[in-house]
């Protein structure tokens, strides 16, 4: 689904990611992540793809939003085992989205 953002400004993260063969306890991180994602202040949606490159945009209403969520005890673990074991590369982007149109 695509995620229903408010007027712009706000802020997105952007997570892509190539995965390693180990999927041991990844899709039950994943989803405990996405849960618990939507509970944080400032939170307003996301939306994920995954075909060979995996990428996820996870939308904030601010920076300081986003540092409270990179920094959440739960989310720090799941960083650390994706670091560990389930990413062989990865990269992380924030923006500020200016402007947005569709239909």
């Amino acid at each position: 689904m695509i995620a229903d953002t408010p007027k712009a400004p706000y802020y997105a993260v952007i997570f892509t990611s190539t995965r390693t063969a180990d999927d041991q306890g990844y899709a039950d991180m994943s989803t405990r992540m996405v849960e618990l994602a939507q509970q944080q202040p400032g939170y307003l949606g996301h939306e994920s793809a995954r075909d060979g490159i995996g990428i996820t945009v996870s939308y904030w209403q601010s920076l300081e939003d986003i540092r409270n969520w990179k920094m959440n005890a739960a989310h720090l673990l799941a960083q650390q085992y994706g670091k560990q074991k389930w990413y062989s590369t990865y990269k992380v982007r924030i923006c500020k989205v200016e402007r947005e149109y569709g239909s």
